[in-house]
């Protein structure tokens, strides 16, 4: 009877009593909104889900709730691309939530204001392991495919510097190597997320990737990309003339799109790698044919899109696990290279959003220890994860 009566007095005390603001368009939330005086959401709804699907009109009124994810937008937008574990979750749940959070606020707030006339923002989530730094990226990702940007998303930097299961000397360049499986992976991913941009931008140049074989200026960037896919070998080397395309292009007259580049772990592009030559020796990064063209979109050297990024202590090598500041886990080379960039620091959940996550997992009966739905349980889980949303995330995956 007392956890009942808590979780009533937790739903009242959390319950929005305020006018809603509704938006007359989803694009155009900013310029045009309506107060509409609505009935009150059912009780549970109303505390830890917001029926706010588009994260432009998303606000600080949102924060702590749960948006779902329109279905049409996750496959060609995160096509295999979100943690494994979260991908779990989406699939036992059935559906695709993430939390509004303030660091993806204040990014998505950047993004709205910005002058794109000017070279490139950066902005950089960091934050202890754990704390949702990729989902805040995902969720300003999301924000750039609602209006219309065109998205080069990397959803793990690490990928590219280690456990290569094939590498092979580039052909363009004898001091580089490429990896064909991962870059025609990243390929294929890339032509499901921006279909409709692939036959609208057209080339500036022409690539010879064999004696018979090349990709005329003037072709369409699908043209570009079906080349990567369907020639393996020269994978590596068509996604260094897509970036490149897509660098000079962007910003400059008559270019019709926006470009968000986003790159979970970035640091990676600046640490090591376990990748080894014949003669048992590392690789380092920069020899990556993959990372060297990643690491030249990752200067602000042109205009017309943003990039957003995150630093991941998951799968970085040789580096403290206490260790998640930019200046430690860039390192100097790294550090050098992205300044000046915008630090967004994502810090574990508040006690409303832990109450919103909690109230979530039992909505989706992900709860089932009796125990763990009582206010003594609750207390306890709070003891251990300390309120860190991936702690929280495995305890209660054995409740």
């Amino acid at each position: 009877m007392f956890q009942i009566m808590s979780l009533h007095r937790l739903t009242l005390r959390l319950r929005p009593t305020v006018t809603h603001v509704r938006c007359l368009h989803s694009s155009g939330c900013v310029q045009q909104q309506e107060a509409v005086a609505v009935e009150p959401e059912p009780e549970s709804l109303s505390v830890f889900r917001t029926q706010e699907k588009d994260p432009a009109c998303h606000s600080d009124k949102h924060v702590g709730q749960f948006y779902t994810l329109p279905s049409e937008h996750v496959g060609p937008l995160f096509p295999d691309s979100l943690p494994w574990r979260y991908q779990q979750q989406m699939k036992t749940f059935n559906e695709t939530c993430i939390m509004v959070r303030q660091p993806a606020l204040e990014v998505i707030s950047y993004l709205k204001k910005a002058d794109y006339s000017q070279p490139a923002l950066r902005y950089l989530f960091y934050g202890l392991k754990g704390t949702g730094k990729t989902m805040s990226l995902c969720h300003a990702v999301h924000f750039c495919y609602t209006q219309g940007w065109l998205v080069l998303h990397v959803p793990d930097a690490h990928l590219w510097v280690k456990n290569c299961k094939e590498l092979l000397p580039s052909s363009y360049s004898s001091s580089r190597f490429d990896q064909p499986l991962q870059a025609t992976t990243w390929l294929r991913n890339f032509k499901i997320t921006n279909e409709p941009f692939l036959s609208k931008i057209k080339l500036k140049e022409r690539y010879v990737w064999t004696k018979r074989e090349s990709t005329e200026a003037g072709s369409s960037l699908g043209e570009l990309v079906d080349q990567g896919i369907s020639r393996v070998k020269s994978s590596s080397d068509v996604v260094g003339a897509l970036m490149k395309e897509l660098r000079l292009q962007s910003g400059q007259p008559g270019a019709d799109f926006r470009l968000a580049v986003a790159v979970d772990g970035v640091n990676a592009l600046w640490g090591r790698s376990t990748i080894k030559k014949e003669d048992k020796t590392d690789v380092d990064p920069e020899e990556l044919t993959l990372v060297y063209n990643l690491r030249k979109l990752m200067k602000n050297d042109w205009s017309g899109g943003a990039i957003i990024t995150t630093l991941s202590q998951t799968g970085s090598l040789y580096c403290p696990k206490s260790a998640y500041l930019p200046q430690d886990l860039l390192g100097e080379r790294g550090f050098d290279s992205m300044d000046p960039f915008i630090p967004v620091s994502v810090p574990n959940y508040s006690e409303k959003e832990f109450e919103s996550c909690y109230l979530y997992y039992m909505d989706r009966n992900w709860l089932q220890h009796p125990q763990s739905r009582t206010e003594e349980g609750k207390k306890e889980l709070i003891f251990l994860c300390n309120r860190n949303p991936s702690m929280l995330e495995k305890l209660c995956g054995f409740l």
